[in-house]
């Protein structure tokens, strides 16, 4: 039986992806930046967000590894922090929750615990959630940066359910992204969902849905949505 929800942030219940992609324009044309584009940006941050979860670079090593490499200028740690924070001030002005995040947290709160589990740092994602008004909603955050391990690994599933109190077998996981955190759940032991947002489709193993509106019926074990065979 599911007693608690633990929920990815990025791209889940906050829109990453239309902050980044605002910030980083106003960030362009503040810095004068005409030779690089949001896709360089996009895939440099990939690049090294992959060196950051397999353990093979920190938090701030991975933050200005991309400032270097999207700049291409030889900057000390101080000048590539500088640059990033710059960049965080747009970034931060864009936030925003999905429409659909906080209906699905007041239709799930009086039946499930709430946690959180990111790929981040605590200090981002704690001033985030409080930023964006649902801090409160979460009885834990953890995140890799201070786990010293990060998803899809085992470990940090269950060190998500550790302070929980509860067995993986009783909780949930939602997350944006099929392998990182659907499967790496199932494979933890927890009940991994797929929230694919855009549609895309083609995994019929993992459980999936396309909006949070969908997710209670999940949990409530209704399989009009997240049914291997119902989203091929």
């Amino acid at each position: 039986m599911i007693k608690a929800i633990v929920w990815d942030i990025d791209d889940t219940i906050f829109d990453y992806a239309s902050a980044d992609t605002v910030g980083m324009r106003a960030h362009l044309t503040a810095e004068g930046l005409t030779t690089r584009t949001l896709d360089d940006w996009k895939r440099i941050t990939r690049e090294h967000w992959a060196r950051f979860e397999a353990g093979l670079v920190g938090w701030e090593g991975q933050r200005r590894d991309r400032v270097r490499d999207f700049t291409g200028r030889t900057l000390t740690d101080a000048e590539a922090d500088d640059w990033f924070e710059r960049y965080l001030g747009h970034y931060e002005a864009a936030w925003a929750l999905f429409p659909d995040t906080v209906p699905a947290l007041d239709a799930l709160a009086d039946i499930y615990r709430h946690g959180v589990l990111s790929n981040s740092s605590l200090l981002n994602q704690d001033r985030k959630l409080r930023t964006l008004g649902v801090r409160d909603r979460f009885e834990a955050v953890l995140c890799a940066a201070e786990l010293g391990v990060a998803k899809p690994e085992a470990a940090a599933f269950h060190a998500a359910c550790d302070a929980l109190d509860l067995a993986p077998h009783e909780v949930a996981y939602v997350g944006d992204q099929p392998d990182t955190d659907a499967r790496g759940a199932v494979e933890a032991g927890l009940k991994g969902i797929w929230l694919d947002r855009s549609g895309q489709g083609g995994r019929p193993e993992l459980v999936r849905i396309t909006g949070l509106d969908q997710l209670p019926a999940v949990l409530a074990g209704q399989t009009r949505f997240g049914a291997p065979d119902t989203f091929g």
